[in-house]
């Protein structure tokens, strides 16, 4: 019995020899055919994996665009519609039943914020329709955007998530007829792009009517002269009329990091509903000449020479004018469905976040955790509040470390939005001023003690609460909720504080309260899969924009490819996206 169990170990040890393979050709060749078969069915499958996932985001669309048809059969008849505006991103048979299984407190707050939504709505038409912004004091509007209605084309995404169908319906008339691009103005490309163009994308992903998706590429088209410099990095400012770019005196002939490297995620998005590749190709190319320069820390200064594509001098900021270029390579990499296609975006992100942790000191006596910025080698110990978004991209993006990171970096997420949390608690007002300046043994105090409506902590709660369930951040939110109405509500709208120490109020009621503020206060008391995060991405105006898979094999081709391919062929059009499709972040 033994020997034949040795035997049998030999024959099979024999089997596994290359020289007994060598012997027998008829046997070798049957083994490669083996393999060859093997290999042909494992890529076979993968291929029909792929292939499945594109097929379903196909049918997903087209799901959709029977709901947005079904809704506006509903809304031509007078039937109710609010169902449909209710739950964007899943079934039917759960829309239904969101109301009856939210908690009755969320769902009281949700339809305040949802009030205050309509108050500064109406207070806009009232006063101020037609122009970028309301001065509720004044009670008149101002043109800070060239005129292009931003506080309409901002709000559109916000009307529809929140079920406000008659206004919806009313600002897309005043697009489809009054929005004219063709101005004798010097516009901001970030500002333009954030506001305009991804209010208008998100406005097409969410309703699936192509007026708003022909209006973003008319804006976009007027937008891209920007980027024709030496070096691809654009120009922060243009003339919407002539094209005419150029960049502020004040800067130094340079350009700002984020206004440069704020246009990715509106400009790929572009592309992949149209099929035209010259947005994405502008603007992953400040992405590839940004790579080249980027330091081992991943932090930039927030100036770059255009002409160069070096990096000049300037402040290393997660505040203004650096802050939304560490936002945007994680959320590209996002949007792409963290395919292999975009994982250099978050590769950057990451060493962004080695340094970010650099930067970070704690006060005395409290220990709230703060962001630094960095001029030369020496740290300054102060904060905006505009870097309080980064507790919320913190948080988001520690979901793509292993283990050991992710938990690092979600308490370091916890952290900061106490810190943020405890501007507006510190302050008799309990709104945030612009900036803090931290101090030994004094913790931190007010240093442009102005307050403009800005969204930044709210949405790093809104986050936070998503990705942990904790309901602390839902009274935080609440909290600075109630902040705004005591402080800021008149009659006329929404105003900010000059000084949030005295509560003396200014005349503005800005644009983004109402597309980023109240928005991520109404999805802070909304259940998680109300623009679920595992089909849309927010642009840094608080536009969701539906989550696209990016295979290795779309990337676009080099400029030189595209223009001789075009002579003879229809533009590329990407895997997963079908022209006309309604989307639903």
């Amino acid at each position: 019995m033994a020997r034949r169990s040795s035997s049998s170990s030999s024959s099979w040890w024999r089997l596994l020899q290359p020289s007994y393979y060598l012997k027998r050709p008829k046997r070798l060749a049957a083994l490669f055919i083996a393999f060859v078969c093997l290999s042909f069915l494992f890529w076979d499958r993968q291929t029909l994996v792929r292939e499945h996932e594109v097929e379903l985001l196909k049918l997903k669309g087209e799901l959709h665009q029977l709901r947005v048809e079904l809704h506006d059969t509903k809304r031509r008849f007078g039937e109710s519609t609010e169902d449909l505006h209710f739950e964007i991103s899943k079934d039917k048979d759960k829309e239904e039943n969101h109301i009856q299984e939210m908690d009755p407190l969320d769902m009281q707050r949700r339809e305040k914020v949802k009030e205050a939504m309509i108050h500064a709505w109406t207070s806009y038409e009232k006063y101020a329709w037609g122009q970028d912004e309301l001065q509720p004091q004044s009670k008149s509007g101002t043109n800070s955007f060239c005129g292009l209605g931003a506080t309409i084309v901002d709000s559109l995404d916000t009307l529809y998530i929140m079920g406000l169908d008659k206004e919806f319906q009313k600002a897309k008339e005043w697009i489809a007829h009054s929005l004219d691009f063709n101005k004798e103005c010097e516009a901001s490309v970030f500002e333009t792009t954030i506001r305009v163009v991804g209010g208008l994308l998100s406005a097409y992903d969410l309703s699936g009517d192509k007026l708003f998706l022909g209006k973003a590429k008319e804006i976009a088209d007027r937008l891209l002269p920007a980027w024709n410099t030496p070096s691809g990095i654009p120009y922060n400012r243009i003339n919407l009329a002539s094209g005419r770019a150029y960049n502020l005196g004040w800067a130094g002939g340079n350009s700002i990091l984020a206004d440069s490297g704020t246009e990715q995620l509106e400009f790929i998005v572009l592309s992949e509903r149209t099929g035209d590749p010259r947005y994405q190709q502008k603007v992953e190319n400040v992405i590839d000449q940004l790579a080249k320069v980027f330091p081992s820390d991943g932090l930039l200064p927030i100036y770059i020479n255009p002409h160069t594509g070096q990096p000049s001098h300037g402040t290393i900021t997660f505040g203004a004018m650096g802050d939304s270029f560490y936002e945007y390579l994680l959320k590209v990499w996002l949007h792409g469905n963290k395919t292999e296609a975009v994982r250099h975006y978050r590769q950057m992100w990451e060493t962004s976040m080695k340094g970010l942790l650099s930067l970070v000191k704690k006060s005395t006596p409290s220990s709230f955790s703060y962001i630094c910025e960095k001029n030369g080698d020496s740290l300054s110990d102060k904060m905006d509040e505009l870097a309080c978004f980064a507790p919320g991209m913190i948080a988001l993006g520690s979901f793509g470390y292993g283990p050991e990171d992710a938990a690092k970096f979600m308490s370091l997420a916890k952290e900061l939005a106490w810190t943020c949390y405890n501007f507006y608690q510190s302050t008799p007002t309990k709104l945030a001023g612009e900036n803090y300046y931290f101090h030994g043994g004094q913790d931190m105090s007010v240093g442009t003690s102005w307050n403009i409506l800005r969204p930044e902590t709210v949405e790093s709660l809104m986050y936070l609460w998503r990705l942990t369930g904790n309901k602390t951040y839902q009274e935080w939110g609440w909290n600075i909720f109630q902040a705004f109405e005591k402080n800021s509500r008149i009659d006329s709208g929404y105003v900010g504080l000059r000084d949030v120490n005295t509560g003396v109020k200014d005349d503005m009621m800005q644009s983004f309260f109402l597309a980023e503020t109240l928005k991520y206060l109404y999805l802070l008391f909304s259940p998680p899969d109300v623009i679920s995060f595992d089909e849309w991405v927010f642009n840094t105006e608080a536009h969701p924009l539906r989550i696209t898979p990016r295979l290795k094999q779309e990337i676009f081709k080099s400029k030189e490819d595209v223009q001789s391919e075009t002579k003879t062929k229809s533009p590329v059009r990407h895997l997963g996206r079908k022209e006309g499709r309604s989307i639903s972040h």
